[in-house]
């Protein structure tokens, strides 16, 4: 194995005790960032009592008090039987399936490297509060809850770690269930000497893109300069990840879009007509202004169903945005001022850099002309186009949906260490929370 390499370690997973649950299904859930609206934590909730939206994302007023209740929760599922170790240690093949759709991967603890090594590529920038969060969480229960996604590039034939994952699911499954979002989950265990040793042989070349999971990988490297020896024998030297070939098996890669609560549609295109230069024409010069000098970007009005609004978007050319406060109306902003662009977006990146949509939106508009606090109340990050219109609305602010980055392009700038503003890109289908957990505090890698 290069030192440079990936190093995928073999675990003893916990998972759940299925004669202690109602179903398998109804234990999962969306990784945490996913689950962000109240309903959809409080159906998770009820699905199951055991359900382990109640680890990832515990429910109290008080911080301190939540990443205790987690901790305490733990204890006494595993005490109860409902957690179990497995006997061995193991990588996981795990498979999601829906209609044509297929992804397999493997499930293991990863050895943690710094950055500058460039073994594992980020991609996009974090928030610290939540990698705070995050790390008092793992800090408490002494867990990786949830497998971070890791993509790396094969040569897509069936040979190496595809040559294993797909001996493995010749077998019976150890987990086996779908979820209501109409994917199939599979997870089996590798445990044979020589199938790892041929899993090693070939990530030992690789090195992997975060594809999903920055917020986690920055806490598994604060935890382990907090609690890992450095030299891989420390449990805390170690993260659990899900590892997709994808040249095997490719990833979606979808937006991520923004909810602005505290700005009112109105306000932000007053702000952004009031961005043009004194004397010009503004950007609400009517419903097919185009940007000049004096109008910071051209403004469309589009009276359509969302879904056809985000298809007029895609078809865009160009940075472009959709704005609404989510009442069926949206605002179409495209050709921004290259007088704007040049004062508000930071010189000295890549051209591919400085031309992300994510990149004009945060620094132009959001800091330039919107003046947002780069807060949790002030910028919400949501999934789904649809939830981030009704919060917009909920709310009386504003939502600003997003287009899709090419993983090609992710890939491009995360290899000359650029990073992306954060919540940029959403690859998936993301890993269910709850088919495998991985404990720190007191069970063997």
């Amino acid at each position: 194995m290069t030192a440079r390499g990936l190093r995928l370690t073999p675990f003893r997973g916990l998972r759940y005790a299925p004669e202690r649950v109602s179903s398998l299904a109804a234990v999962t859930s969306p990784p945490y960032d996913v689950v962000v609206r109240p309903d959809g934590l409080r159906e998770l909730e009820t699905a199951d009592p055991y359900n382990i939206v109640r680890l990832i994302l515990p429910q109290a007023t008080d911080p301190a008090d939540r990443h205790g209740k987690a901790a305490e929760t733990l204890r006494r599922w595993r005490a109860d039987g409902v957690l179990v170790h497995d006997a061995r240690p193991a990588l996981y093949v795990y498979e999601q399936r829906k209609g044509e759709l297929l992804q397999r991967g493997l499930i293991g603890a990863l050895r943690l490297t710094p950055p500058q090594e460039g073994v594992v590529l980020p991609h996009e920038d974090v928030i610290d509060e939540v990698v705070a969060d995050r790390a008092a969480l793992m800090r408490q229960i002494a867990a990786n809850p949830e497998p971070l996604l890791l993509a790396y590039h094969g040569n897509g034939t069936r040979t190496g770690a595809t040559a294993v994952i797909e001996r493995a699911t010749r077998g019976a499954p150890l987990v086996a269930t779908t979820t209501e979002d109409g994917f199939s989950h599979r997870l089996w265990a590798v445990t044979d000497p020589a199938e790892l040793a041929r899993v090693d042989a070939e990530l030992s070349g690789h090195r992997a893109l975060i594809a999903d999971g920055h917020h986690r990988w920055a806490t598994y490297l604060r935890l382990r300069a907090e609690h890992g020896d450095g030299g891989g024998t420390s449990p805390w030297d170690y993260g659990l990840v899900l590892l997709v070939d994808t040249a095997r098996y490719p990833l979606q890669v979808r937006a991520i879009h923004r909810v602005l609560p505290r700005l009112p549609l109105d306000k932000a295109l007053d702000l952004l007509q009031r961005a043009g230069h004194p004397g010009g024409a503004s950007a609400g010069d009517g419903p097919d202004a185009a940007a000049d000098d004096g109008a910071p970007f051209r403004v469309r009005t589009l009276t359509a169903p969302l879904e056809r609004a985000l298809a007029e978007l895609e078809r865009t050319p160009g940075t472009a945005f959709l704005l609404t406060g989510g009442d069926g109306v949206f605002r179409l902003l495209d050709r921004p001022s290259p007088a704007l662009l040049a004062r508000t977006v930071p010189a000295g990146r890549p051209a591919a850099w400085r031309e992300l949509d994510a990149t004009v939106l945060h620094s132009t508009l959001l800091d330039g002309v919107w003046q947002i606090p780069d807060s949790s109340a002030d910028i919400g990050y949501l999934h789904h186009p649809r939830a981030a219109v009704e919060q917009a609305a909920a709310h009386g602010g504003t939502a600003v949906l997003m287009r899709p980055v090419a993983e090609e392009t992710v890939r491009t700038l995360a290899e000359q260490g650029v990073t992306m503003p954060r919540k940029s890109t959403s690859f998936g289908p993301k890993p269910a929370t709850g088919l495998v957990l991985r404990t720190v505090g007191d069970a063997p890698l």
